[in-house]
């Protein structure tokens, strides 16, 4: 048999390097996109965890259950027995710090992975850097918090970063899914807008919602001060907001449906209008039963749940316009 000339021999062995490497490189870009993806979803999950394990500690009085910070006690990193402190207080308040350093674990490799990532993103990136310095930020919030006794305006500065960083953390999941590139409007503008508006209305309530504990019962510790605000007042602000917020979620529903959006745009509020819902007939349920543990703590992952599926709501009804091929290969991995 004849063999091909040495240039049409080399001439192929190129084109077989090139397809062997491209395939090769396409497998790496799926995998480390997959890992990205799983770890973002752990820092959401992981962050609404840290929420409703402070509540925890906050629901049961064990805010001070270590005294001191960054130690429990007075020279032991770890509790240790003290006649004015019940050991189960001890407990529920040092296994909240101990699943700090999982949040923060988390954080560290999704910035890890997103540095991995090939080709490089600026935007996940940056958006994976907020999530280490936050939690960071959070440490030092938490330390403040018990120095000033679980001072209510403390407290609710602690809660308010965990919700800033489940921002970034639901952002950083739906951009490795979906890929690079200029964002425009997948729905219509004026429905758009109220999206713009809800995002402001559901920050607003959130907040709301803090003011509303500094002023109720459960305080975390049985000497800590409360703000003096009429608890029936900010309450019914607060149940204004929710009204508002309810309102905006119907309308979104029925006009995203009028207008053909996109579909994981209609799935999105809906699934926002069902945990908004529930969200708002638990918060009822607790006021008018005396603000049962259990239901606080409900509203409480409510109150996350609510605020994921309005980011979702916002993020679903963008279109992104891929820069290059990566944007397709992410969604055909899907």
């Amino acid at each position: 048999m004849r063999r091909p000339p040495r240039g049409q021999a080399t001439l192929a062995y190129r084109w077989w390097r090139v397809a062997t490497i491209g395939r090769m490189s396409d497998a790496s870009q799926t995998a480390s996109t997959t890992v990205m993806d799983r770890i973002s979803l752990a820092a959401i999950v992981t962050n609404v965890a840290i929420v409703v394990t402070g509540g925890a500690v906050r629901l049961t009085g064990s805010g001070l259950g270590c005294p001191e910070w960054p130690t429990c006690n007075e020279g032991s990193v770890v509790p240790v027995a003290a006649a004015d402190v019940a050991a189960w207080h001890q407990a529920i308040e040092f296994g909240n710090r101990l699943l700090s350093f999982v949040v923060l674990a988390v954080a560290v490799a999704a910035l890890v992975a997103a540095l991995r990532l090939r080709p490089r993103r600026r935007d996940v990136v940056r958006l994976a850097a907020l999530l280490p310095l936050g939690v960071l930020a959070q440490g030092v919030i938490g330390g403040i918090t018990v120095l000033t006794g679980l001072h209510p305006l403390i407290v609710a500065a602690h809660f308010l970063t965990s919700i800033a960083l489940i921002a970034a953390a639901v952002a950083l999941h739906h951009r490795v899914r979906h890929g690079p590139g200029s964002t425009g409007s997948a729905v219509r503008p004026e429905l758009r807008r109220v999206q713009h508006v809800l995002v402001g209305v559901v920050a607003a309530v959130l907040t709301l919602g803090t003011l509303v504990t500094a002023s109720g019962p459960h305080a975390g510790d049985a000497n800590t001060p409360r703000l003096g605000l009429d608890p029936r007042l900010t309450s019914q602000f607060h149940a204004d907001g929710v009204f508002l917020l309810l309102g905006l979620a119907i309308g979104l529903w029925f006009g995203l449906r009028a207008t053909d959006a996109p579909l994981r745009a209609q799935r999105a509020a809906t699934v926002l209008l069902a945990v908004a819902v529930a969200q708002g007939a638990i918060g009822y349920v607790q006021y008018f039963t005396g603000l049962p543990e259990i239901l606080v703590g409900a509203h409480l992952l409510g109150a996350c749940l609510v605020w994921i599926a309005t980011l979702r709501l916002w993020l679903m009804s963008a279109v992104r316009s891929p820069a290059s091929g990566s944007t397709e290969r992410v969604q055909a991995s899907r």
